[in-house]
């Protein structure tokens, strides 16, 4: 008998379904690209990116990360992680994902863009 998450893993494996996952992967490495320069241009240093679709930055001087949390919603109606969420190790850091459309992480650079740099 065969269920149908059987089904679905084994479509991972197929040509069309390695295809797929190829392109979802190039999509989002190619927004994390986007928002690691972005980010760049306004002077942050960044972490990531490159190998995941998350990119660290550090905080602007004299912010944390929570700080950096409200000042993005508040400001550029933008929602990042803290690093503080992650343990010690991530206070001074915020996190942005990837994982959106193309057209919105434009829209996120551009905001990004605007409160920071």
């Amino acid at each position: 008998m065969s269920y149908p998450i059987q089904r679905a893993a084994e479509a991972l494996f197929s040509v069309e379904g390695k295809t797929q996952i190829r392109k979802l992967v190039e999509h989002y490495m190619g927004n994390a690209a986007l928002l690691k320069e972005a980010c760049e241009k306004c002077g942050l240093a960044v972490y990531g990116g490159e190998h995941s679709p998350y990119v660290w930055v550090r905080c602007p001087e004299g912010m944390d990360s929570w700080g950096m949390f409200d000042r993005m919603l508040q400001d550029a109606q933008v929602v990042v992680t803290p690093g503080a969420g992650f343990g010690a190790a991530g206070e001074g850091y915020f996190r942005i994902s990837a994982f959106n459309s193309r057209e919105n992480v434009e829209e996120v650079c551009a905001r990004v863009a605007k409160v920071l740099g």
